[in-house]
């Protein structure tokens, strides 16, 4: 049900906010930590008067995280000699004034203080001078050790006291054994890092001055970004010039002595696979077919084994939040990041539930193993546990650094943590949970029947699967990876028969020579289909398949090229920007490598080499900016200047008879007269079968412009659909689209108008915000529920029966299976 919601946000307050975990005060005397400022990897709400301070005392140990959350789980499991304080993310990075690297000096890089953090590390040296010891603990990664090599590089003058620990989980058991064998910054880390760092420094800060300067002020370029752009635009381009093939497939209902009835699909004829590719041919095959007899030919059965498959990575954890909780891969770190520095779990404090999350390994501690099994064996008995536990392989590149994402303790079930866990916390701890215990369960066993039926020279199909035993799926029901059909989609080879073969499905008993009866025959008509845009859990697949970007950086690439508006969300699904594919042409052209997937894949490999100590981190940057800066003089001299160019085209104006011409706004790509001022006509126009086709359909509205008079109409932006002034760019006036639905805050008389987050999704709330912030996802009909009378119904969608429309009173329980006939919030007609 919708409610109200009063804390403001970036966004929509009812829609953007994220949920904090709820605080607890801290036992130790703690710092004073500075809000975080620049690049920030982990951030926290806790409030200042909640964040650890260093311990004034002479005696005991300083501990530095980079996260005041996890420094306040740290504290509670140590108690007296240690003080926990937290740096809030890196203190020092690449000046954002300047370029900040030596090229001439071995790509020395000029690293600052960054703004904000000053106080932060003079508290920190401050305490470090009266600790015994200083353990530096950030998170066990690239950017955890700089976080530390640069803190340290601050205590130069204890570095005979100042160690480097590490932990894959905040559990005390975990914590006390690192303090037990301290060691000292990874320097090939760093330089793993900072090789990482100053790439991309490098592509950055040269490449945007000169898309500034060619396309639009504001744009950026990265390193691995772009690439990621690439995926986009490519995968676009394919569809654009995907041929659709149409086929015909015959699907034959029979029943034989014993019930159900069951379904067959033709798959040969005279021994060759069923080829239909037209309707005429199609239904004199039915003609034919009914004449003949079914007689069974073939039975085949056997078992086959459903494996379970391995506990988290960080790549797979973003697919499949993505898939079953519709989280995006941001919001799925953030969340992984909360329950791994630890929740607050009623009297026990702040308690740290999963491993680290940022991981390409399947590894599983021994004893997280033995955990496991037990819990299995006492709570689903010996057939579902294996004799031995299961171990998973652990790709070849894989920097096999921590473990695999899983719960610190499996005896923290999720519902034992339900109570003090938000929603989304809990439906994402239960999936890291019921996935690491399912990985060590036994594989379930399948039984699958084919029979085979024949019809004259025609060959009929019907399979059949049935569970013999769930094994693991008790636990965790596989999401689809990947649907056989998409992948053959791109070759244009996608048939929806292919779609079907892992249902489950019961057949009757048959037995071989059985004659069937035929209850009905249908051909249907079927065309191939394109490859499918990129959701955002396959354009994380396919990074991690081409060897692109690291697991602590996928959410960061997804976020970033839509925050840049070179790709957008339609549908659930990226698609490129005009500005995205503009973009993307220029840096192809003109820096081949940088937007070269083997080349980036390759450049990843080379970051993994420095951090094994296998190559030196000066050499691979010069090897990067040596054909670089050749590229990069080269653009300056010859990339189009995409602002000022104006491209002819045959569509003539129909104002004034001059040949129209696309130019470039702010907002894309659009038709415009060549004679402007004198003549200022525009048209907006898409791309189709290698032309351009002008989109001469608009949804005018009878509503009219207060400013001018003309007619509105409803346009597409960034944020959904929108009625907007008929005589653009004349005059500007805007406003959102209506549902024809008062807002049922008492007092308020605002309407509820259709509106998109910044992510793509949209949602309904109030005209009226920010003074009031009712909100609500689910479209609101204009039509009072028939039983309570409420004011209005909603649509909403059901995965299993569809869209249907409900009553928002959860005491009515309305239910209509069918939208309602009513009228448009905004009347439309059509103006060519």
């Amino acid at each position: 049900m919708a409610k109200k919601t009063q804390k403001k946000s970036k966004g929509h307050p009812a829609i953007e906010k994220e949920t904090e975990t709820k605080r607890r005060g801290v036992r130790r005397s703690t710092a004073r930590l500075a809000p975080a400022a620049g690049r920030t990897d982990h951030r926290d709400t806790t409030r200042e008067s909640e964040k650890p301070r260093p311990s004034a005392s002479r005696k005991g140990s300083l501990i530095v995280v980079e996260s005041p959350s996890k420094a306040k789980t740290i504290t509670k499991y140590l108690g007296k000699g240690y003080s926990v304080v937290a740096s809030v993310g890196h203190v020092k990075d690449l000046p954002k004034s300047k370029f900040g690297i030596d090229v001439e000096k071995g790509f020395r890089p000029q690293y600052t203080v960054i703004k904000g953090k000053k106080t932060i590390l003079d508290e920190i040296k401050q305490a470090a001078r009266k600790a015994e010891r200083v353990y530096l603990a950030p998170d066990p990664d690239r950017e955890g050790e700089a976080i530390a090599w640069h803190i340290a590089e601050e205590l130069n003058g204890n570095s005979n006291k100042t160690y480097r620990v590490l932990f894959n989980e905040i559990t005390e058991q975990a914590i006390r054994r690192a303090l037990e064998h301290p060691g000292k910054v990874d320097r090939n880390k760093v330089n793993a890092q900072q090789a990482r760092r100053i790439l991309d420094r490098i592509v950055g800060y040269k490449i945007s001055p000169l898309l500034w300067e060619k396309v639009r002020r504001g744009l950026s370029a990265g390193r691995v970004q772009s690439v990621a752009v690439r995926l986009v635009c490519d995968r676009e381009k394919e569809r654009e010039t995907f041929v659709s093939e149409e086929y015909w497939s015959i699907t034959a209902k029979l029943e034989g002595r014993n019930p159900p009835p069951f379904e067959a699909r033709l798959v040969q004829i005279e021994g060759e696979e069923a080829t239909l590719s037209t309707g005429e041919q199609s239904h004199s095959l039915v003609e034919q077919i009914k004449t003949r007899p079914f007689i069974v030919k073939q039975i085949e059965k056997k078992d086959r084994l459903r494996n379970p498959l391995p506990p988290f990575i960080t790549s797979r954890l973003q697919q499949d939040a993505a898939r079953k909780l519709r989280f995006s891969p941001k919001r799925t770190m953030m969340l992984a990041q909360q329950l791994y520095e630890g929740i607050e779990i009623g009297a026990e404090g702040p308690v740290g539930l999963i491993t680290y999350m940022r991981t390409d390994s399947t590894r599983v501690a021994q004893e997280a193993l033995e955990e496991a099994r037990g819990f299995i064996q006492n709570g689903y008995g010996s057939d579902y546990l294996p004799v031995h536990p299961n171990v998973y392989k652990t790709k070849k590149d894989a920097q096999d650094a921590h473990e695999a994402i899983r719960p610190t303790s499996v005896r923290r079930t999720p519902e034992s943590m339900k109570a003090h866990l938000t929603k989304d916390h809990y439906q994402l701890y239960k999936l890291i949970w019921d996935r690491f215990v399912a990985s060590q369960m036994n594989p379930a066993r399948l039984e699958m029947t084919r029979v085979d039926i024949t019809n004259g020279d025609a060959l009929f199909r019907a399979n059949g699967q049935v569970v013999k035993f769930p094994g693991f799926t008790v636990l965790y029901t596989e999401s689809q990876e990947e649907k056989p059909s998409e992948k053959k989609a791109a070759a244009g080879l996608a048939k929806a028969e292919e779609s079907e073969a892992d249902e489950e499905r019961t057949l009757p008993s048959l037995e071989v020579g059985e004659r069937l009866k035929l209850l009905g025959l249908e051909p249907k008509q079927h065309f191939t289909q394109p490859p499918p845009r990129y959701t955002e859990a396959l354009l994380i697949k396919d990074l991690e398949e081409k060897g692109i970007g690291r697991p602590s950086t996928y959410h960061t690439i997804l976020s970033t090229i839509v925050d840049r508006k070179y790709v957008e969300k339609e549908e659930g699904r990226l698609k490129p920007t005009d500005l995205g594919r503009v973009v993307n042409e220029l840096l192809v052209e003109h820096f081949p490598d940088v937007l070269n997937v083997q080349f980036t894949a390759r450049m990843e490999t080379e970051l993994d080499e420095i951090e094994a100590g296998q190559k030196p981190w000066v050499e691979t940057v010069r090897e990067f900016y040596e054909p670089f800066a050749k590229h990069l003089m080269t653009a300056q001299k010859q990339m189009r200047d995409v602002k000022r160019e104006e491209i002819p085209t045959e569509i003539v104006c129909e104002k004034c008879g001059r040949h129209m011409v696309i130019k470039w706004g702010r907002h894309g790509r659009f038709l415009a007269c060549p004679g402007y001022p004198d003549c200022k006509n525009t048209k907006e126009f898409v791309e189709e079968n290698g032309g351009i086709r002008v989109v001469d359909k608009v949804e005018e509205t009878k509503e009219s412009c207060p400013k001018c008079g003309n007619p509105l109409v409803v346009k597409r932006g960034r944020f959904g659909r929108f009625l907007a002034c008929s005589t653009y760019p004349n005059c500007d006036f805007t406003k959102a689209i209506g549902t024809g639905v008062k807002c049922p805050q008492p007092g308020c008389g605002g309407d509820l108008v259709e509106k998109r987050t910044r992510r793509g999704k949209t949602f309904f709330a109030c005209s009226h915000y920010p003074k009031c912030t009712y909100a609500l996802w689910n479209r609101p009909i204009p039509k009072a529920c028939p039983e309570c009378k409420a004011p209005f119904l909603v649509e909403k969608f059901d995965k299993r029966s569809g869209p249907k429309i409900v009553c928002l009173n959860k005491d009515c329980g309305y239910e209509q299976g069918e939208k309602p006939s009513v009228e448009p919030a905004v009347s439309h007609t059509t103006r060519n």
